[in-house]
């Protein structure tokens, strides 16, 4: 059980970090972006004028992440504590 426990806050761990960064990294791009007004001009018939919706993630697919990371977790704890006994 202290395996179990051990894989599901390493699994924790790593989502919350995972995501941090993607929301660093976001914010980062964000800061920096330096549009080119001049030349925008020349292209403005390129522009859309569409609007695209994105697919949504499923919410099973982050269930099946947190449970996978958690088996891999699990899997290293338990080879690490084999090689150290």
């Amino acid at each position: 059980m202290k395996v179990v426990l051990k894989a599901i806050i390493g699994s924790i761990s790593i989502h919350i970090i995972y995501l941090v960064v993607m929301m660093l990294v976001g914010y980062i791009k964000t800061k920096n972006y330096k549009p080119d007004l001049e030349n925008a001009w020349g292209k403005v018939e390129n522009l859309q004028n569409e609007v695209e919706f994105v697919s949504v993630t499923p919410p099973h697919f982050y269930v099946l992440s947190f449970l996978g990371v958690s088996v891999i977790c699990g899997i290293v704890i338990l080879s690490y504590e084999k090689l150290m006994n």
